[in-house]
């Protein structure tokens, strides 16, 4: 069942997470079966049930529990000055060198120094080409006729940010919002990656969650500070081992040219720290840029306080939705030898071992499973109008393969919390038995008191392991 070496028992690493995502179908390498495309991926059946319990608990966290905050769907082709003000035409570039020899292409500043002052490939010891500026946008063209100038050239979103800040004007009058505010969005953005590498952390279409906060100037780093504490909780309230996060300040050398002080959530990956969220103080650069290439007036005017004017400092929160899932996957796994648990040999026999994903119940793609422990004897029958009661409220799957343990331990490895099985008894009395991932423990519920009581425990739910 699992990929499990004797050597990193019990370890998560990005091979067997690889492995897992692939044959449990989370997510899938896109057009594999032309050899695959590069920095690009699918998300399978428990992928995608995955990847929208994640944006929308994100959501709900944002907009539904905080009244300050509202939504919006930015298109992803914007007007090209858009990316001219805010600066991606002329600093949203990595340092680009390739092999003359095996045409190898490298980012400058992530290859040994001693390669680039020598200029030799790491890989086949060629000759590098000299550094080049590579700008990260991908670009096309609107209209039937490709011309050669770039009157009719458009980019694909490098960042669902912009979308917001020319939209902010739009919002207050429709809304009739205040500051201190909120803007929230998830969409796909697009970045003409030198390196794709580490699975679905690092690809050329990925998914954003951002939410940008407007302040009034000089109450900004008392609001940058609060955005830090609460997105820092948030991710204690997806039952996140919180051991494994940090919190990460830009230096100097760091700080985008728009920002006055940033921080980043990171997480141990596999591959060691990386980042997870992005909190930045992105000061009034980006509404200010929009005022002066559009030329319209984007100050707010505080009415309840003698009109004053002024342009809105940002406070911004940046999470990948795809890396955010990578992560939840990464966090989750777990392998761990099962003691025999004396439940008719179902549990564990022998020198047993489980792979499974310890997902929160509020993000796991499937919530209830329900296993007839036969197929016949009305058994199955029973158990699927059980599951058509539970599908109101809960994400189901059903499975009647196989040994009972057998099939506790495909749903382990999917992370579904828990396991309803019809036996016999449950003809006789009503009573299924309910059985919980995490501890593997078994009670015995009535039928008609399951949904509430699921209800009971994913509302009371605290990881332990």
């Amino acid at each position: 069942m699992s990929d499990v070496s004797t050597d990193n028992r019990g370890k998560a690493t990005m091979e067997k997470i690889t492995s897992l995502a692939k044959r449990r179908g989370f997510v899938f390498q896109s057009s594999e079966i032309y050899g695959g495309q590069s920095g690009a991926w699918d998300y399978g059946p428990l992928g995608i049930e995955l990847k929208n319990r994640i944006a929308r608990n994100w959501w709900r966290e944002m907009t539904q529990l905080h009244d300050d905050i509202v939504g919006l769907d930015a298109a992803i082709l914007m007007h090209p000055r858009v990316w001219e003000a805010s600066g991606h035409v002329e600093n949203f570039t990595d340092p680009l060198v390739d092999c003359k020899k095996c045409k190898a292409r490298f980012r400058a500043d992530q290859i040994p120094q001693e390669n680039l002052s020598s200029k030799k490939c790491p890989d086949c010891g060629g000759e590098l080409t000299d550094t080049r500026k590579f700008n990260l946008m991908f670009k096309t063209h609107i209209g039937p006729v490709e011309k050669n100038d770039d009157s009719n050239a458009v980019y694909l979103r490098p960042e669902t940010a912009q979308g917001i800040y020319v939209n902010y004007k739009n919002i207050i009058q429709s809304s009739r919002m205040k500051i201190p505010f909120g803007i929230a969005q998830i969409g796909k953005a697009f970045r003409n990656e030198i390196v794709t590498k580490n699975f679905i952390f690092r690809t050329c279409e990925f998914e954003q969650m951002e939410m940008q906060y407007f302040v009034k100037p000089g109450t900004d780093v008392e609001w940058f500070n609060k955005w830090k504490e609460r997105r820092w909780a948030y991710y204690e309230k997806l039952g996140v081992k919180m051991d494994s996060l940090r919190w990460h300040q830009h230096g100097s050398d760091e700080l985008a040219h728009y920002a006055k002080d940033a921080y980043d959530i990171e997480y141990l990956f596999p591959m060691g720290w990386k980042e997870l969220e992005g909190v930045h103080n992105r000061s009034n650069y980006d509404l200010s840029r929009h005022a002066q290439f559009s030329g319209k007036d984007l100050q707010y005017i505080d009415q309840e306080n003698n009109n004053e004017r002024y342009i809105p400092f940002i406070i911004e929160t940046s999470a990948g939705l795809t890396r955010t899932l990578l992560m939840l996957i990464c966090d989750a796994y777990d392998e761990e030898k099962v003691a025999d648990k004396g439940s008719g040999g179902t549990e564990a026999s022998g020198d047993d071992w489980r792979t499974v994903l310890r997902f929160h119940p509020a993000i796991a793609p499937v919530t209830v499973a329900v296993l007839p422990l036969m197929k016949k004897d009305g058994l199955a029958e029973m158990a699927l109008d059980i599951r058509q009661e539970l599908k109101e409220d809960y994400t189901t799957d059903y499975d009647q393969a196989g040994a009972i343990g057998r099939r506790y331990r495909r749903q382990d490895e999917a992370g579904t919390p828990f396991c309803v099985t019809v036996d016999y008894e449950s003809k006789e009395n009503g009573t299924v038995t309910l059985r919980f991932r995490d501890s593997m423990e078994q009670v015995r519920v009535h039928k008609n008191e399951l949904a509430s009581r699921l209800r009971e425990e994913i509302k009371a739910y605290k990881r332990t392991k």
